[in-house]
């Protein structure tokens, strides 16, 4: 393999314009079909086998005529109004929202029994339904336009539901990322060309991914949340795969290679690493599969894909472009000349290391005790959805959101819905309605029920019923299971019709299903990377230490996250005004990307300090010198990380917020406490235990070498026979 990225490397370092070339015809190809045929992103979602799901498909089926997407428009007397609604007003807007794209029906809130109308008159909502499940900004703008009279009229319209998240545009603050990004590798190459060459291979990278990803939402459902973390992982690990690269090639180009030649090791070192730190991630990511929900899946094939274009454009176009710097990557330089490299045990990191492998015990019981102790609020973890009262200010859905809360309740937004099917449309049978409906009168925890809603076919209906919490509260997802096993059984016993609960209970069985499958899939990463880094490195203890360290510094990122968005800790510093309980899409979305990226750190240090103890057989000292070649471009690459994920935070979506702050912290504890405190201590403890591996297990094992002895075969470039992806930073001159 290493042959290969070799001669790829010298190929396109030699021949710069061709491989733009070929990137530029790929790039405006996937563009045009994105933009021609490219699908819209949607959170259409499936929970297969879950009673929610059967419910809704059985709506689905029953009532054909509300298949399709909705949207609700509240109405509100202006304040300056002593009156009640103007129902005329009410009634234009209706008639103007019934003639948008798609419109089937807009509900009339005065018909009899339609329940509304608030109780002093002050507010209203009407229920626009489409045709089409997918809603698009069109739809929103047409719905926004049709309110404007009224709105004119001295009475506020506000939005809620699928027709107004799907003219929600807000944006993460990526700019930011890029910002501070471009600011760590200045510092870290010292030169303006070097810098900007992985920046640029990022962005083109980011663009191509993007736009596979609206070719992929033309063939099925890709959720929303898809392009913004597209966008947050692309851009961190695609800065950091040219990172990785431009930092070998430099230093070969420093000990007198040639251009072309430099940029083929440094393909042949540091890219092999690429590619198997980023063959990784793909992998975890396309494990979001465990949790048995096609959303999740697709969010983990649209991530993946960003992921492996980046890599592709680690290994081609980033050659291409350093061929095209030649040896002018040092140009615009603002380091003074004249630097040396200094001996591993004379450096910063190397003096650190030292004395860590000094004293290995009182680190590693220090660092393991501040891990823990940041990990505990993960014990008071509480899985939920937050509800539109934590959409961003001033947003039309929070404002809908309030004023239905005013004005019928709390639990008025989360509605449980009951599906009763009747053997037959006879009178008898439909007494089973009567006796459903008359439960959850009759329980404590709701609120309001809303009379029964029959099919044209007779041998269906509707209850909706309104609990008296909010979405969000956990006692609402309480009340879901207690009536599906006391309430909704006995209510239909001896009838022969069949309820099921869907609407909020949707909601509650995501929670139950991500819960159900978090501890599957955590399994299953773990096991894939043990496996994985037992392979590579030929040892149990390194792997097991990795699988170990990596759940600790996720448990410590899971536990800010709680102490941050559930316990209101400094939730002000991230534009956050209530608490919520933590997404169910959060923890595995996180696990599945941090024990990817945390690979990429793990063969980066632990190759290096391999080649070392292979060469010397010294343990500490090879950590010593590991840790010392390492720790600039690791540090380098970890701010990077950090810098992009950090900036998703200033955006409004709460669910990305999580994920900002998630992996921010998470990257920041594992460069510092894991990287630099916890593996030098451990590996001294150990000595050379670290690479202890059974003879029969090395005997079953693949050999997969990242290093490149026998590379190519064709007796040039001595350098490619040294052991690989171990990374210096590059040495300024």
């Amino acid at each position: 393999m290493s042959a290969f990225l070799f001669r790829l490397g010298r190929s396109s370092a030699r021949h710069p314009f061709r491989v733009l070339g070929i990137w530029l015809v790929v790039a405006v190809a996937v563009i045009a079909v994105a933009g021609q045929r490219g699908g819209e992103f949607n959170d259409t979602f499936r929970i297969p086998g879950a009673e929610s799901q059967a419910a809704t498909d059985l709506l689905t089926e029953r009532f054909p005529t509300q298949s399709g997407a909705t949207g609700r428009v509240v109405f509100h007397a202006a304040p300056s109004s002593p009156h009640a609604l103007d129902r005329s007003a009410v009634e234009s807007a209706r008639a103007a929202l019934a003639r948008g794209q798609d419109v089937t029906g807009v509900t009339d809130p005065w018909a009899p029994g339609s329940g509304a109308v608030s109780a002093d008159g002050r507010t209203a909502y009407v229920d626009v339904q489409y045709d089409v499940t997918l809603l698009t900004a069109r739809h929103a703008h047409e719905a926004t336009a049709a309110l404007a009279g009224v709105r004119g009229e001295g009475v506020r319209a506000e939005i809620n539901g699928a027709v107004a998240n799907a003219g929600d545009t807000a944006k993460g603050q990526e700019g930011l990322g890029m910002l501070v990004a471009m600011v760590v590798l200045l510092v870290a190459f010292g030169s303006a060309v070097a810098m900007g060459i992985p920046i640029g291979t990022a962005v083109i990278g980011i663009v191509v991914g993007l736009a596979g990803m609206k070719i992929i939402a033309s063939v099925t459902d890709v959720p929303t949340v898809s392009e913004m973390l597209g966008m947050m992982i692309g851009l961190g690990v695609g800065i950091d795969y040219a990172l990785f690269v431009v930092t070998r090639h430099r230093q070969h180009l420093h000990d007198g290679m040639a251009v072309d030649d430099a940029a083929g090791t440094a393909n042949a070192t540091a890219g092999l690493a690429v590619l198997f730190a980023g063959a990784t991630v793909v992998v975890a990511i396309l494990g979001l599969k465990v949790a048995g929900m096609p959303a999740m899946t697709m969010i983990g094939v649209a991530i993946a894909v960003v992921v492996a274009i980046a890599m592709a454009a680690a290994v081609t176009l980033l050659p291409a472009f350093l061929g095209l710097a030649g040896t002018k990557i040092d140009r615009l330089s603002i380091h003074r000349r004249g630097r040396v490299s200094k001996p591993a045990h004379e450096t910063l990191p190397g003096r650190w290391a030292h004395h860590v492998g000094r004293h290995p015990v009182r680190y590693a019981v220090a660092s393991f005790g501040v891990l823990a102790a940041i990990a505990l609020p993960v014990l008071s973890m509480r899985i939920g959805l937050a509800d539109d009262s934590n959409a961003r200010p001033g947003s039309t859905q929070r404002a809908a959101y309030s004023l239905l809360t005013n004005a019928f309740g709390r639990g008025f937004n989360a509605p449980i819905v009951a599906v009763v099917s009747l053997p037959s449309s006879s009178p008898s049978d439909r007494v089973a309605v009567d006796r459903v409906r008359d439960a959850l009168l009759a329980d404590p925890g709701i609120a309001t029920v809303t009379p029964a809603l029959f099919n044209g076919a007779g041998d269906t209906a509707v209850v909706t019923a309104n609990p008296t919490t909010a979405p969000q509260d956990a006692a609402t997802d309480r009340l879901v299971h207690h009536l599906r096993a006391e309430v909704i059984p006995a209510a239909v016993e001896g009838t022969g019709a069949r309820a099921a609960l869907t609407g909020h209970a949707l909601e509650t069985d995501v929670v139950d299903r991500f819960t159900q499958r978090l501890p599957w899939f955590i399994g299953a990463v773990v096991a894939l990377s043990f496996f994985l880094l037992m392979t590579v490195f030929r040892s149990v203890l390194v792997p097991l230490k990795a699988a170990l360290m990596n759940l600790l510094a996720i448990g410590a990122a899971y536990g800010v996250v709680v102490a941050v968005f559930q316990w209101g800790w400094g939730k002000a510093l991230i534009g956050l005004e209530h608490t919520v309980p933590v997404n169910p899409f959060v923890p595995m979305i996180m696990f599945a990307i941090l024990f990817g990226l945390s690979m990429d750190y793990e063969v980066f240090l632990l190759s290096r300090v391999r080649e070392q103890f292979l060469r010397h057989g010294d343990s500490h000292l090879a950590v010593v010198e590991g840790l010392a070649g390492t720790a600039r471009v690791i540090t380098s690459a970890a701010l990077i990380m950090i810098s992009v994920f950090a900036a998703f935070v200033l955006g409004d979506s709460v669910i990305v917020k999580m994920i900002g702050v998630g992996l921010s912290v998470a990257v920041l504890l594992d460069a510092t406490l894991v990287r630099l405190v916890l593996v030098p201590s451990t590996m001294s403890l150990l000595g050379s235990a670290n690479w202890w591996l059974p003879g029969w297990l090395d005997r079953l094992l693949p050999h997969v070498d990242l290093d490149q002895e026998g590379g190519r075969g064709d007796g040039e470039n001595d350098a490619l026979r040294a052991p690989i992806p171990a990374l210096e930073p590059a040495v300024i001159g």
